[in-house]
């Protein structure tokens, strides 16, 4: 299959190594490159949030006939809103998040393994046929993705809030703390896990939490609350409260039930 990865970061790049792993005839775009891109059946764009619709636009006359366009991008209700207003002639947009990442950025941390078992999660717009996302099913699973998830764009932003940006906020929170710089001896694997992602990219993330502001809020208002519920409990030495606490977060670990 002719593919090609406009963007060669890591998510880019990643992609781009695990294609050519996988056999396929992937051609990589820069920033600046002006073709390259027209024969291939499936264009995966892996620029910064921004960048995407206006690469995407400026190149619409030129994409083959029948070729699937695909942003990656962390956020789809603005990107699939915006791809709106381009005339699709013969190609088609579908939005794309792959559930996969470092806490390094750059096409030298790029890695043709990095979708091994990830999930790929798919925005297609109403009426879009099934052969296109099965044609991009196939494809991700060549690569490594271990399933291809298919929501709408609010569905998407809103889980995404939840399983990964919130995730950011935490770990950036948490390694603000002035005890981290002696940390050294004093931390196991749950620390390293807490501060892994506080390296992330401030301009991408910054962008990312802007653009999905009004679904980020409210997960961040019930993380929030929960932790003056644990809090109080702590300041009033309330051993049942915070057992209690910690068994209902056991089940929903255990996904037997969990709180709205």
């Amino acid at each position: 299959m002719k593919i090609a990865v406009a963007g060669m970061g890591l998510i880019g790049g990643s992609f781009f190594k695990a294609a050519e792993a996988a056999g396929h005839d992937v051609a990589a775009l820069h920033h600046g490159d002006a073709g390259g891109f027209e024969s291939a059946e499936i264009v995966l764009v892996c620029l910064p949030p921004a960048n995407i619709v206006q690469w995407i636009a400026e190149r619409a006359a030129r994409f083959a006939k029948g070729a699937v366009v695909v942003d990656i991008c962390g956020v789809k209700r603005p990107v699939v809103e915006a791809m709106r207003a381009v005339k699709q002639d013969g190609w088609i947009f579908v939005g794309g998040h792959p559930m996969a990442g470092k806490e390094k950025s750059g096409f030298e941390h790029s890695d043709a393994a990095l979708f091994k078992g990830a999930s790929m999660i798919l925005t297609p717009e109403e009426g879009t046929s099934a052969s296109v996302t099965e044609k991009l099913s196939s494809f991700f699973s060549s690569v490594g993705f271990g399933r291809t998830v298919v929501t709408d764009p609010d569905r998407h932003d809103e889980m995404i809030a939840y399983t990964s940006q919130l995730c950011h906020v935490i770990a950036t929170a948490y390694s603000r703390d002035g005890l981290k710089t002696y940390s050294d001896g004093f931390s196991a694997g749950s620390f390293a896990d807490m501060t892994r992602i506080a390296t992330q990219d401030e301009k991408i993330w910054s962008d990312l939490f802007l653009s999905d502001r009004d679904k980020l809020l409210p997960v961040l208002d019930r993380f929030i609350s929960r932790l003056c519920e644990f809090r109080d409990a702590l300041d009033r030495s309330d051993g049942g409260a915070i057992r209690e606490i910690i068994r209902s977060g056991k089940k929903c670990g255990r996904h037997e039930e969990c709180l709205v």
